[in-house]
């Protein structure tokens, strides 16, 4: 097992690579993958793992496909969640964040050689509403004021200056908060009844009362979060105030209080 994120990467690299042999690179036409996953559990990737997988890609000739639905356009504090890690993928697919949900749109961004495919053979797609003038007049609409506001600098102060900062002060108040991770506005809480054996204070895959009363404790502070199994997520707009963003985490704060009645460690 590993000790370190370090020792991870490199095992879960060597994996990677040896299902690749595996299964024969020649039937493998791309490695789809969230930059960073969302509902998932929000998990930064180690330094070096998506570097990792760019260079098998190009070492056995399978495309590098990246999900950014989710993190895409801000939410990590950069127009993708995949810039943070120095590397370019073939494709990004993209949607909700274009243009902030006003209207449905999703995408794909190609790189040059795969658009230069399409150069000799006609592509054989197309929807009924592929290119909608309305949802695309959203997306400019909404990149425009992205970019003139300043949204993406500002995503990242938050996380940087408040969120990351706010979070690991309550793991130290908080026995209950077993870890925290993420980037600019998108932040997971892991909740847990023993930090020594990381024993969530929910099942995988399942509720719990405790987590409920969590849940129901975050409700009395008129505060609705997104939960999921043991986590709770931190992801407020990207253009929310410092303010309001303070006031959310404080909130959020006296209800991890009830989080901890379940805790069963040592503090």
């Amino acid at each position: 097992h590993a000790t370190t994120e370090a020792e991870e990467c490199t095992r879960a690299l060597q994996h990677l690579e040896r299902t690749i042999e595996s299964e024969g690179p020649a039937t493998i036409a791309a490695i789809i993958l969230e930059s960073v996953p969302g509902t998932a559990g929000i998990m930064v990737p180690p330094a070096g793992y998506l570097a990792g997988v760019r260079a098998l890609c190009d070492k056995y000739g399978i495309l590098y496909i990246a999900d950014e639905v989710m993190a895409g356009f801000g939410r990590t504090g950069a127009w993708f969640a995949f810039q943070h890690f120095g590397i370019t993928p073939d494709l990004v697919t993209f949607a909700k964040g274009v243009n902030s949900g006003y209207v449905p749109l999703g995408g794909v961004i190609i790189n040059e050689a795969v658009s230069a495919t399409f150069g000799d053979r006609v592509y054989p797609g197309g929807l009924t509403y592929s290119g909608h003038p309305l949802a695309c007049a959203a997306a400019v609409g909404s990149m425009t004021f992205m970019t003139e506001a300043h949204v993406i600098e500002h995503a990242k102060a938050l996380g940087d200056d408040i969120i990351r900062p706010e979070l690991l002060a309550m793991q130290e108040r908080h026995p209950s908060v077993g870890e925290i991770r993420g980037l600019g506005v998108m932040f997971a809480i892991e909740l847990v009844r023993d930090r020594a054996t990381k024993e969530p204070l929910a099942p995988y895959g399942a509720a719990s009362p405790a987590m409920n009363e969590v849940i129901a404790a975050c409700r009395a502070e008129k505060l609705l979060i997104f939960a999921n199994f043991n986590r709770l997520h931190v992801v407020p707009p990207c253009t929310i105030s410092a303010d309001d963003l303070r006031d959310g985490l404080a909130r959020l704060d006296r209800a991890l209080a009830v989080a901890d009645r379940h805790y069963a460690g040592k503090s």
